[in-house]
């Protein structure tokens, strides 16, 4: 990959924003690589000399490093800290370093550090569901340790107090615990052995020359169409519903229903650095 450095910024801020010290150790896939797509990780693989990024963007992740590391230096007696564990499925080495674990008798509790938008905090993020209880399979299976609950420490990095005064659902302090449904263990191991075949069918694709398989609803954060109310003269929606009949049957005197077509975001944002090698995102182009 390509470094940028747009904005001009001093040789010290440029070294302490690119040092790079993540390591998946001796592994074949980590967890957060696993519940990714595998279309988006191949391409990235393939395509990583062509891509460019500039250093200024890259600060937000150096900052979400620097917390764990204040976190990891500061653990107390009972907690276990930064532990990358490892087991094998279907031939491959998986590992997943879990920032801290709090033991006890009767099992395990996980603790992953977020540095994150007050939005996630307020409406969640499925990936972090699928990572802690990968996580949570990995303990049980490589460590024979129960874990019994999972859990979130939020760091907002956008987080106001007036509006923490003043909104409902807006979270009480800049760093706030959230915690995150514990499935089956029979789930969780369901759902990482799954995803490592289906990441390794898609390098077995690649390989033999077959197409990649495309990226779910879910790995291209598609947002459905919407039909909103509007009453004139406003820009806000009286109302949003997921089905044109159901706002006709919903449209008062003085109001008209807008079309509002879903996106996929990761797509047609800035998020996937690989789209402009992808086909299934140029076909989606060509459908719009």
């Amino acid at each position: 990959m390509k470094l940028t450095n747009k904005h001009g910024l001093p040789q010290p801020v440029v070294k302490a924003l690119t040092r790079n010290e993540y390591s998946r150790g001796e592994s074949n896939r980590s967890i957060t690589q696993l519940i990714d797509s595998p279309r988006v990780r191949i391409l990235r693989q393939e395509h990583w000399d062509d891509l460019t990024e500039d250093v200024a963007d890259k600060l937000w992740a150096v900052l979400g490093t620097a917390a764990h590391k204040m976190f990891e230096e500061n653990v107390t007696e009972g907690h276990l800290a930064e532990e990358r564990v490892f087991i094998d499925i279907e031939g491959w080495t998986i590992s997943g370093a879990v920032d801290v674990q709090k033991m006890s008798d009767d099992g395990v509790v996980i603790y992953d550090y977020k540095t994150t938008s007050v939005w996630s905090v307020i409406y969640g993020k499925p990936e972090w569901e699928l990572q802690l209880n990968c996580y949570a399979s990995l303990i049980r299976r490589a460590k024979g340790h129960n874990v019994k609950a999972l859990k979130i420490i939020a760091i907002c990095r956008d987080w106001n107090r007036r509006d923490a005064e003043e909104k409902r659902d807006y979270p009480n302090a800049p760093i706030v615990e959230i915690d995150v449904p514990l499935w089956e263990p029979s789930k969780q191991d369901e759902y990482l052995d799954t995803r490592v075949k289906i990441h390794q069918q898609a390098e077995f694709k690649r390989l033999t020359g077959d197409e990649l398989p495309e990226c779910s609803p879910s790995e291209r954060w598609e947002k459905p169409n919407k039909w909103a109310i509007m009453k004139k003269g406003l820009k806000r929606a009286v109302r949003v519903y997921d089905s044109q009949e159901e706002a006709a049957q919903n449209l008062e005197q003085g109001q008209l229903i807008e079309f509002r077509p879903g996106e996929s975001t990761r797509c047609t944002g800035d998020w996937c650095r690989v789209s402009e090698w992808c086909d299934q995102f140029k076909k989606m182009k060509g459908n719009t």
